[in-house]
């Protein structure tokens, strides 16, 4: 029989539980919390202190071998496939080093006002690539003459390229940009600004098994234990544990060279552990200094300028993380909008005169030497500038040069192991500020980083030595466009973090993307600590346009 109304009961009424205490923190009971700081509280010096001048030199010059080991990877990697020989890899690595000494000087004074090393760009390998591809077929009375007419190509695309970064920078284009980031696309731009790295750690340690693992273990025990276990060396081998271990590897791969522990290796092997087959002591001048059209009076293409704007841009969007992770490193403040555009216009008028003295490549703020700053704890301006002495210097006397740049590669890249490391972590530690308990932060945070490893990933396994990548359509500027672009984890993570923070629910979700804290370090005055970290010196605001502060 079906229920009727006259039977149908109501449920009683649920009563309130009684109100009473909050239930305890748990996790507060098991120990203490921290809260957000935006500053580092165990750096020793920071942007505006300074070591002693004994210690600021000896760091200085330790700055100078963490960037010459990207310098010798982009020289040996090019030179010879442009019919170069020893001697135009040497002066190669002169005018690298010239362009990166003069570079950096522009930034720490008018640029960024960072701590940060402007080297050589893997971002135009690429292009570069497609340019010698084009000389591949041609007729030439010597190699020689083929690498001329390359690099002479390779000029022409820097001159007009570097008018991209000019015009994103000084109109405040790429300012603009920034302003639609928070902490949430700031985690994976800074944090794949080193582990998209990670091809030039491990897998060239594993090149020479032999000096390199024992190069990452030394450098690891030496700066990490050992100075715990010998308190009255502690702050030595804190600062300068780098050029300790580097001795001491060097010298024992010197001896594994001479005893002939390679002689029956192969020749891969062979190049990669002995410390006499770069033939740059023997090739390299006594003194030679880098000049305007060095090489020859550029020449145009309009099929390789396309390819070089490519790798303008990613160089700004590489830089510009590696810019958030040296503020972070050296005590300054998140650099403000309008500090970001200059610095970006300014790398365009570097690459301007790198392209007028016949570098081979452009130049990129250096993650290796960001990362120095952390395992130092010294994120000093001034001893960055006074690297640029040492690389000036050495780009001059090439023979002194070429001894500290025939060190194995192998050694290089176990350093690069710890500093891309420390360099990751900084991006990590970005997440404090935003919420990092909101399910829609995770996807935006999870998506930006799997695609800004996975993307650039396929397109270098896709990429054959030549430098063809995987986007092969008829108009070969567009592809080297594409290829380069998306070979880049940066850029990829600025692409998609700053596609999706910006349009999944941006404004409901504006305190747990912390803008609330960000913002203020965005606007000129926002932050009175802004105008401390990043004015010019020497009272030149007052007379520069405002454009270009």
């Amino acid at each position: 029989m079906g229920e009727t109304d006259h039977n149908h009961q109501a449920p009683p009424p649920v009563q309130a539980p009684p109100v009473g205490p909050p239930p305890p923190n748990f996790g507060l009971s098991r120990g203490p919390t921290w809260a957000p700081a935006e500053q580092l509280l165990h750096l020793h010096y920071c942007i505006h202190s300074n070591p002693s001048w004994p210690q600021a030199i000896l760091l200085a010059f330790q700055h100078y071998i963490v960037m010459l080991g990207t310098t010798v990877m982009i020289a040996n990697t090019l030179v010879p496939s442009m019919g170069g020989s020893h001697g135009d890899k040497a002066r190669v690595i002169q005018t690298l080093l010239f362009m990166s000494g003069l570079n950096t000087l522009l930034q720490t004074w008018f640029g960024s006002r960072l701590p940060t090393v402007m080297g050589a760009s893997f971002a135009f390998i690429l292009p570069v690539f497609s340019t010698i591809n084009d000389y591949t077929d041609e007729t030439f009375s010597s190699e020689h003459e083929r690498f001329i007419y390359t690099i002479r190509t390779v000029q022409g695309s820097l001159i007009v390229s570097s008018f991209i970064n000019i015009f994103l920078g000084y109109s405040k284009v790429w300012g603009n940009l920034t302003r639609l980031f928070s902490p949430i696309i700031i985690v994976p731009v800074v944090c794949l600004s080193g582990l998209g790295l990670f091809a030039r750690g491990f897998p060239m340690v594993a090149n020479c098994i032999q000096i390199g693992l024992p190069m990452l273990i030394l450098l690891v025990i030496t700066q990490q234990y050992l100075k715990r276990l010998v308190p009255i060396a502690h702050h030595v081998l804190e600062k300068f544990a780098l050029l300790i271990c580097i001795a001491v590897v060097w010298a024992f791969a010197a001896i594994l060279t001479v005893a002939g522990a390679y002689n029956t290796a192969k020749v891969p092997t062979q190049m990669s552990c002995r410390t006499d087959r770069s033939y740059l002591m023997s090739t390299a001048p006594w003194i030679k200094v880098p000049y305007p059209f060095q090489w020859g009076t550029p020449i145009f293409k309009a099929s390789h300028v396309f390819g070089m704007m490519g790798a303008a841009l990613v160089s700004s969007a590489e830089s510009t993380g590696t810019f958030f992770a040296a503020a972070r490193l050296s005590g300054a403040t998140p650099p403000p909008a309008h500090v970001l555009s200059r610095s970006i216009g300014l790398q365009g008028i570097s690459m301007l005169v790198e392209g007028i003295f016949g570098s081979l490549v452009g130049t990129t703020a250096s993650v290796e030497n960001v990362g120095l700053l952390g395992l130092t704890h010294i994120g000093s301006r001034r001893v960055v500038q006074i690297s640029c002495a040492f690389m000036i210097f050495f780009s001059i006397f090439g023979k002194f040069g070429a001894f500290f740049a025939s060190i194995p590669i192998p050694i290089f890249a176990a350093i690069y192991c710890v500093l891309f490391g420390i360099v990751a972590a900084v991006g990590i530690s970005m997440i404090q500020f935003a919420n990092n308990n909101s399910m829609r932060n995770m996807y935006v945070l999870g998506l930006a980083l799997f695609l800004g490893i996975s993307i650039p990933q396929y397109f270098v396994m896709n990429t054959a030595p030549d430098g063809h990548g995987p986007v092969r359509t008829n108009a070969g500027w567009f592809n080297d466009i594409l290829n380069t672009i998306f070979s880049s984890p940066t850029t990829v993570a600025i692409i998609v973090g700053t596609v999706l923070d910006n349009t999944l629910e941006a404004r409901d979700n504006a305190t747990d993307r912390g803008l609330p804290w960000w913002v203020p370090f965005q606007v000129r005055k926002g932050d009175v600590r802004n105008g401390d970290f990043y004015r010019f010196p020497l009272r030149l605001t007052e007379y520069i346009p405002t454009r270009f502060l």
